[in-house]
């Protein structure tokens, strides 16, 4: 066997980059501008993202859509403000709405259309209580005349007290509010009508006090609050009813108590020469509460 001479040990070629150097480490091998072994800026982790692909890469990224188009075009550099629920807006894109993702979390679990069942349920606010004549009763001192039962000639038979033009007369009567009241003002309105003709006025007024537990009921009404006076219609027998007073305090208001109220005809701001027959009030009081628990 002949010697091997150091001549044959020369690289050349291609791989002459590679002969006494090391490669960089993890790197995609390719042929350089001088036809030479060399590492490319692809690392061998990026070169594995080709596996699987199964025609040239730039043809299939040709024949995707290039730009976002239709609703999408308020998000596709935007970032929607975090927590609040998406809507389509009037421009039919993605937009938030003013409902925050908590607040739309509460109607979680809702069954049916949220205001029908609203609708349905008992409200806080402005109520009303009618309280007729009959439940009335005259001051023993400055009394109104008793209760009388009025036959018409036809329809209903009145329950009415009759109240003198020349004088303050008065009555009272009493009402255990609820415990939704909330212990606010009340206002009331009169209904009432006169046995005569003639269009002058009548006004009303109203006073009230409550009594809790072991309280002492030898206690003055509070302030008497009047109601506009009001013109007769002119019949004989008209329904009239008076606007609506303004607020009257009810003295010693408070939950668990009984309210005693006080009206009299208010014979120095009417000019009606009859007697005015009460048939009874609303009285409005406002709850704070849906119900007495």
């Amino acid at each position: 066997m002949g010697q091997m001479t150091s001549a044959a040990l020369t690289i050349s070629g291609s791989a002459t980059t590679i002969d006494t150097e090391d490669l960089t480490a993890n790197r995609a091998v390719i042929s350089n501008a001088s036809q030479k072994i060399a590492v490319s800026a692809t690392t061998s982790t990026e070169l594995g993202y080709v596996n699987g692909v199964t025609s040239a890469i730039q043809t299939q990224l040709d024949a995707k859509q290039p730009t976002i188009t239709g609703s999408a075009t308020t998000i596709d550099t935007e970032s929607l403000t975090a927590s609040r629920a998406v809507i389509s807006n009037a421009s039919q894109k993605i937009a938030v709405s003013a409902t925050t993702s908590t607040e739309l979390g509460y109607v979680n679990g809702v069954t049916s259309a949220i205001q029908t069942q609203i609708d349905t349920k008992e409200q806080i606010g402005k109520k009303t209580i009618w309280v007729p004549a009959a439940a009335m009763y005259p001051n023993t001192t400055n009394g109104c005349a008793a209760l009388a039962q009025v036959e018409l000639s036809n329809g209903p038979e009145l329950k009415v007290l009759d109240f003198d033009d020349g004088s303050d007369e008065f009555a009272q009567f009493t009402i255990a509010f609820p415990k939704s009241w909330n212990e606010g003002t009340i206002t009331f309105q009169p209904f009432w009508t006169i046995s005569a003709t003639g269009t002058n006025t009548v006004a009303w007024q109203l006073q009230a006090v409550s009594f809790a537990d072991n309280a002492d009921q030898n206690t003055t009404f509070g302030t008497a609050v009047a109601t506009s006076a009001k013109a007769h219609s002119g019949t004989s027998g008209d329904l009239m009813v008076s606007a609506e007073s303004g607020a009257v305090t009810v003295k010693n208001a408070a939950v668990d108590t009984v309210t005693y109220f006080q009206i009299n005809r208010d014979t120095s701001a009417d000019n009606h020469a009859s007697d005015a027959r009460l048939v009874g009030i609303k009285i409005f009081y406002t709850t704070d509460a849906v119900n007495d628990a």
